[in-house]
């Protein structure tokens, strides 16, 4: 960065801590990997980042995470850092939604197809070996894939099964699979359900469920819990902030099913990465269960985005749910089996939201307040890639921060090869006074592409300015979407919303809330479900918003309580009062 008269007191020490926390004990969505590009758009001479369908399988105590057009696979001991794997061989064509998963000692892996392919297995994930299990699966028969399949193992019947389907037509589809002919089919593939958008609200196309296109249905994975088998699916799409989870339940695992009443059961409509369908839920070391999905970016391709991670579980009642609350804020990695999904969230606030920028350089209308607006498809854009490009946030008032994310952006990217030249570098300074600046966080030495870097601090710092410095991008242009900015302020949380009224419309798959506007608020969750003690699903909006939101993802038939909650950089409200719906 160049000194332009400005103080850097660099001590040894702090340097050498702020490089980077080995210690780290957080994550924040969209998870933080080394995203590969995409060269499914080749044919269009676009380049960018992106992943999608995210299978994540526990395996002898690790973790493995498979997604779509990724050129292999990646493993972890803790959620937190992930490892890519090129495999020893790879399918005919890169996989797009894979089903993976582990039983015993071995590793499965099979891809979306209409035609011929393997069974790949490994019983040594972590050395890239893959060996074929079956050389080419026959014919499916009835049914038309198998797309989106995934591979289920039930331990209590010893028996195997597939689940496939991807379309705005046909419905997700079932068959056995036989154990002593290498998981070749089993008879007929059965239907196991369709979507009913006129029925459910949340199955309708579009931004906010608002299009009268047929939806899509695609992403099918199997969990099996107290004798009971969760067929879950995704909709209505993948390119709109409303991708979400829903979820079959049936006593068999070929039906027949039954729709949860409280779906989606995994919702991310609003917030800064939005949407989370289609990924699959697992269990980790400790038990805990977690939902991943797809959240949308959509600067380059419609299909450009990115993988998510929410804490989620089974309520006494049996009730599949996944946590989007925060959902995309700081959250604990756990070391031990919790009770609810509140204990992972850190209480460290968005501390950046609308906060002044200046940058060393602009071009056009990239300007430098993009990085600060919570949305992934706005960005800043440098007049150089140069090192030593910078920018500057305000936080207007000294604050305690505790983490950052930076957001990259692909902007006219050029790259069509994934290796060992295409890494980012950067700092992160902070000052009290904006002159004498100190080191915060040094990222120059490491060669690594990680796109959506989450950085915990070692410590806590008390500081106002936070000034990010560019030292290497692989790509023509310095791109910056976002550097959100996670901590504390030093006064009191807001109050909670008062007067919440809750309006369902004739068509009961829409209502509209209103509440009196909070004082000093930075933003609102909406949170709802099917009774007053289970209040699972959220939709954030920003305070600088009207306090009204026309909710559309509603089940017919089905009757809901909600409340709201005010938060700033302070902290979060007591939930408001709790109100049930009324037409």
């Amino acid at each position: 960065m160049k000194k332009q008269g400005i103080c850097l007191v660099l001590a040894f020490l702090f340097v050498k801590a702020a490089a980077q926390n080995p210690a780290q004990t957080t994550f924040c969505n969209p998870i933080d990997l080394d995203y590969r590009y995409n060269f499914e758009q080749l044919n269009e001479n676009i380049s960018y980042r992106s992943a999608a369908d995210p299978v994540i399988v526990p395996h002898k105590g690790e973790y493995y995470l498979f997604a779509t057009i990724s050129g292999g696979y990646w493993r972890s001991k803790n959620l937190i850092d992930w490892q890519f794997i090129t495999p020893s061989m790879w399918p005919m064509e890169d996989i797009c939604a894979p089903a993976a998963l582990s039983v015993r000692d071995t590793m499965f892996l099979f891809q979306s197809t209409f035609e011929l392919r393997p069974i790949f297995y490994s019983t040594k994930p972590e050395t890239g070996k893959l060996e074929f299990f079956n050389r080419l699966m026959p014919r499916l028969p009835g049914g038309l894939g198998p797309w989106d399949p995934t591979i289920f193992y039930d331990e209590d019947l010893d028996r195997w099964y597939m689940y496939y389907g991807s379309s705005n037509v046909f419905p997700i589809y079932g068959i056995e699979l036989d154990k002593n002919k290498r998981l070749t089919y089993v008879g007929t593939s059965k239907e196991m359900f369709f979507l009913h958008p006129k029925e459910h609200g949340w199955e309708r196309f579009g931004p906010n469920h608002d299009d009268r296109i047929g939806p899509f249905m695609e992403g099918a994975w199997m969990n099996k819990h107290n004798g009971k088998y969760y067929l879950q699916y995704g909709a209505p799409g993948t390119e709109f902030n409303v991708y979400a989870n829903g979820v079959y339940v049936a006593d068999n695992p070929l039906g027949p099913f039954q729709y949860a009443p409280y779906n989606p059961f995994a919702y991310k409509p609003g917030g800064f990465m939005v949407g989370c369908g289609h990924g699959n839920t697992f269990q980790d070391n400790y038990g805990n269960y977690w939902n991943t999905g797809t959240p949308w970016v959509a600067v380059n391709w419609n299909f450009e985005r990115r993988m998510n991670m929410f804490p989620a579980g089974f309520d006494a009642d049996g009730q599949l749910f996944a946590s989007g609350r925060f959902g995309d804020f700081p959250h604990y990695l756990p070391t031990k089996k919790w009770q609810s999904p509140d204990e992972l969230f850190t209480g460290w606030m968005l501390l950046s939201y609308k906060k002044p920028c200046t940058a060393s350089s602009e071009r056009n209308e990239f300007v430098a307040n993009h990085l600060t607006d919570e949305n992934v498809r706005s960005f800043w854009v440098a007049g150089t890639n140069q090192p030593g490009q910078w920018a500057t946030i305000d936080l207007e008032k000294e604050q305690e921060v505790r983490a950052l994310q930076i957001n990259y952006t692909d902007y006219q990217s050029d790259i069509f090869k994934n290796d060992s030249t295409v890494y980012l570098q950067f700092r992160f300074y902070h000052s009290k006074d904006g002159q004498h600046w100190e080191l915060l966080a040094d990222w120059s030495k490491e060669k690594r592409n990680r796109p959506n870097a989450y950085i915990e601090l070692p410590k806590a710092v008390r500081t106002r300015y936070i000034r990010f410095e560019n030292v290497h991008v692989p790509t023509p242009n310095l791109a910056v979407s976002d550097i959100r900015i996670f901590g504390k302020g030093f006064g009191q949380p807001p109050s909670s919303p008062q007067n919440l009224r809750v309006k369902r419309h004739t068509d009961e798959r829409d209502a509209t809330l209103t509440w009196d506007a909070v004082p000093g608020a930075v933003g609102y969750n909406i949170r709802w479900g099917i009774g007053p003690e289970k209040l699972y699903q959220c939709y954030q909006i920003w305070a600088d918003q009207p306090t009204t939101l026309e909710l559309r993802a509603l089940n017919v038939g089905v009757g809901y309580w909600f409340a709201v909650e005010a938060f700033n950089e302070n902290g979060v409200s007591k939930l408001g009062e709790v109100v049930q719906d009324k037409k």
